[in-house]
C-alpha cells in the first residue's frame, strides 16, 4: 500500500483556504492508495469550536470524498464536527468511492482545554484498506499506549498500521518522535504520524510527519518547518515476515 503523508499549514479558522492549499499540494503528487492529512486540517486546532465546527456531512468531509473519488484512493484526516451529542474531534477515513468510517478522539487535550467543549469518543476503530488493517488515532492519543495496544485476535494481530493525525507543537516534538517510534516497536506495526506546520495564535508547529517500520526504523520523514509531501510503499510480506520471525505480540500482557 502506497501512503502519502500531506504535511500542511492550515489557515487559522479558514477551511476554504486550507482545503485549497491542500489541493494545490496534491496536484504534483503521484498516485497513492491512502492520503493522510493532519488533525483539524481545515481550521487548525480550535479548542472553541462554536461557529467553526462543521455539520456531520459538512464541506470538508465532502471535499475529502471528492479528492478520494478523483484520485481513486482513501483520504484520512480530522475535522471539528458539531453533532447532536456535542462537538467532536472526528477522524474521518474516506474510501475511494466516498463511503467513510470515523473515529472520535478518545483522549482530549486537557492541557489546552479541549475537554471543556468537545465530547470524547469511547471506541477504538480499526478500518481495512488495500490489504491492511489500520488503527485510527488522534494527536494526544499517542501518549496513551494501553489504548493503542495491538491485541491478538483469532491468532493474528488486530492491526498492521497506526495513523496518528496531529497538531503537535514544536516545543514537544521530541516526545512526538520518540513515542511514534515506540508505538511501532511495541506493537510490531507500521506507524505513520502526520503533523502540521506553521503557526496558530498559541503555538508553532515544526512538522516531523513521518513513517516508522515495525522494527522502529524510520522509513520516511517530511521536511521540517514547511509544507511537504512524502510517499512510501509499505509491504505486507515485510511485516508478516518480521512478525513470524519475532512473535513478541503473542507474549503481551492483557
Amino acid at each position: 500500500m502506497k501512503l502519502t503523508l500531506l504535511q500542511t499549514s492550515p489557515s487559522w479558522k479558514d477551511p476554504e483556504r486550507s482545503r485549497e492549499e491542500a489541493r494545490k499540494m496534491l496536484e504534483s503528487a503521484p498516485a497513492s492508495d491512502l492520503i493522510v492529512l493532519p488533525e483539524m486540517f481545515p481550521t487548525g486546532f480550535v479548542t472553541k469550536p462554536e461557529g467553526i465546527a462543521e455539520e456531520e456531512n459538512g464541506p470538508s468531509l465532502r471535499w475529502m470524498q471528492e479528492i478520494a473519488r478523483e484520485r481513486a484512493c482513501a483520504v484520512a484526516g480530522s475535522i471539528p464536527v458539531s453533532t447532536a451529542e456535542g462537538f467532536r474531534n472526528r477522524f474521518y477515513f474516506v474510501y475511494p468511492h466516498g463511503e467513510y468510517r470515523f473515529y472520535d478522539k478518545r483522549h482530549l487535550f486537557t492541557y489546552a482545554g479541549e475537554h471543556h467543549r468537545y465530547k470524547a469518543g469511547e471506541d477504538r476503530v480499526v478500518v481495512e484498506h488495500a490489504g491492511f488493517r489500520i488503527l485510527l488515532q488522534v494527536c494526544y492519543d499517542l501518549r496513551f499506549p494501553v489504548f493503542a495496544r495491538n491485541r491478538m485476535q483469532h491468532g493474528r494481530p488486530e492491526y498492521d498500521l497506526i495513523l496518528y493525525v496531529a497538531s503537535w507543537p514544536q516545543q514537544r516534538v521530541e516526545a512526538w518522535d520518540a513515542l511514534l517510534k515506540a508505538r511501532a516497536i511495541e506493537n510490531i506495526s507500521y506507524v505513520a504520524g502526520v503533523n502540521r506546520v506553521g503557526d496558530d495564535p498559541g503555538n508553532h508547529y515544526s512538522g516531523h510527519s513521518c513513517l516508522f517500520g515495525p522494527r522502529g526504523e524510520l522509513l520516511t520523514i517530511c521536511k521540517e518547518n514547511q509544507p511537504d509531501i512524502v510517499e512510501y510503499k509499505i509491504k505486507r510480506d515485510t511485516l508478516d515476515s518480521f512478525r513470524e520471525s519475532f512473535p513478541a505480540l503473542q507474549d503481551a500482557d492483557l
